[in-house]
């Protein structure tokens, strides 16, 4: 555990995303926080910069809770779904496109089942774009005080861009709580019904440890098994991050570890908010609203003053001893084992990388290719984003490779020009195009590679693509 030193909790922004990146030996990271007075009550590398995954859909949230208090959009607002939402990998709700998912619907669906598709259906009403509503996303974290994050996208698919810290997601845990204590109450949602189909949720921690009302859960391969967790019990409130986990039950078990063991230490007095007042906008009639606004990049959106950031609260309380030498008083335990979902642990696919690449050597504005998707399904979750260059059709080859298949052409294209860019020599010589198949009512564009002699020619090939993450398999033509 590293220890926190020093009072200037700020000061850490300045150090450089490479280095905190380059330093870490593994993906771990905890973080907890008297949600009370701002006390860091244990850290543990809780200022390296970490992938967020799914914790990505907390800001996706508040971005939409704010929506709905500025009276943007209400709870029976219905949003289109766009061809490119709907094509967004599981977990999803499988959402047709041309069809429409109410507000309410897709925050039910997004603090259970963790849909991906809604959280671009959400995005693309809101701002027009999942791009631009990353772009907002960050605009947002930064008036949050939360320093150190990046978003790219809506739901936390792969994006070597996409980095935040332990301490910044337990900013944004206290924020949600904070600003909006009436739609906080939707975390403890632990399933609904979605037009006649339960959808249960992914947090066992709800439920099954007194006081525990959310929040949300979160993996990729990248990132490992994500959680933060909030706890109201006996007027003492806490916020936990758990990052890296090996597991979902490995994950829940340091989580309930964290709660039982800190909830003593934490205060039942409050010394007031912990994130600045939001400045709200003028509320708007639903009717009256447009279906984007206008938007200012991040570096000239004015931030508010900040009367009192987390980071100064924390710093204020950085000194004092986290170690309690006194007994600690137990949280009530789980009837049962708290178990991962078995779908969770079979999409480890690949294993999961040793520490994060530095921050300099990576592309993040540029399409970022996807890790194994569970199943290995033809849709393929390829982030936001337009590479230009087109190839003619191939002349047949008795082997070829397949990386994805995508309703539209376009987009298949766009990911076989990427894809041949990111993987070098191995594929210079292979032609990009696409092949038409009917799946049921849909159609979609199988995106291949061909200009392979030979199954093994074909296998290393596909072995490059594999190395820079895409998801591959040889077909023999």
């Amino acid at each position: 555990m590293s220890k926190v030193v020093g009072v200037c909790a700020i000061a850490t922004a300045i150090l450089s995303q490479s280095t905190m990146l380059a330093s870490a030996d593994s993906n771990d990271a905890a973080f907890v926080i008297d949600a009370n007075n701002g006390k860091v009550l244990y850290s543990e590398s809780g200022d390296a910069q970490r992938y967020p995954a799914s914790l990505t859909k907390m800001m996706t949230l508040y971005m939409l809770f704010e929506a709905m208090e500025s009276g943007r959009v209400s709870k029976s607002t219905p949003m289109k779904v766009s061809s490119y939402a709907a094509a967004r990998p599981p977990t999803k709700l499988r959402l047709k496109v041309g069809s429409t998912l109410k507000v309410e619907e897709a925050i039910l669906s997004l603090v259970t089942l963790s849909a991906n598709d809604a959280s671009v259906v959400i995005a693309e009403h809101l701002a027009g774009s999942e791009a631009r509503f990353a772009e907002q996303m960050t605009a947002k974290a930064r008036q949050l005080g939360m320093r150190q994050t990046t978003f790219r996208n809506a739901n936390g698919l792969p994006n070597p861009g996409q980095v935040t810290t332990a301490r910044d997601m337990a900013t944004l845990g206290i924020a949600l709580r904070e600003h909006f204590p009436r739609e906080f109450a939707y975390f403890k949602t632990k399933s609904f019904n979605f037009r006649g189909r339960t959808i249960n949720g992914h947090n066992r921690l709800v439920g099954r440890i007194q006081g525990v009302d959310g929040i949300k859960t979160g993996y990729i391969n990248a990132s490992g098994y994500n959680l933060v967790s909030s706890l109201l019990r006996d007027d003492k409130k806490i916020v936990g991050v758990v990052m890296g986990g090996s597991t979902g039950a490995a994950r829940d078990k340091k989580m309930a570890n964290l709660l039982t063991k800190y909830l003593a230490q934490a205060s039942t007095r409050t010394g007031g908010p912990l994130i600045a007042s939001r400045a709200t906008e003028p509320r708007v009639t639903v009717a009256a609203a447009a279906p984007t606004f206008s938007y200012q990049p991040p570096s000239t959106v004015p931030l508010p003053r900040m009367r009192e950031t987390i980071n100064e609260r924390i710093a204020e309380a950085y000194g004092a001893d986290a170690d309690a030498a006194h007994a600690i008083a137990r949280i009530a335990a789980p009837a049962r084992p708290i178990v991962g979902r078995a779908a969770l642990r079979a999409a480890l696919a690949a294993p999961r990388p040793a520490r994060l690449a530095p921050v300099h050597s990576l592309a993040p504005s540029r399409p970022v290719p996807p890790g194994a998707i569970p199943g290995g399904g033809d849709y393929d979750p390829m982030t936001t984003g337009t590479i230009l260059s087109r190839a003619a059709s191939p002349q047949p080859t008795p082997w070829v490779i397949q990386i994805a298949a995508m309703p539209e052409k376009d987009r298949a294209m766009d990911m076989l020009a990427e894809a041949k860019a990111r993987s070098g020599a191995a594929l210079s010589d292979a032609q990009p195009f696409t092949e038409v198949v009917a799946t049921g009512s849909q159609t979609l564009h199988r995106a291949r590679f061909s200009g392979f002699q030979s199954k093994n020619e074909a296998n290393q090939a596909c072995a490059a693509l594999k190395r820079h993450s895409y998801n591959c398999y040889t077909v023999a033509n």
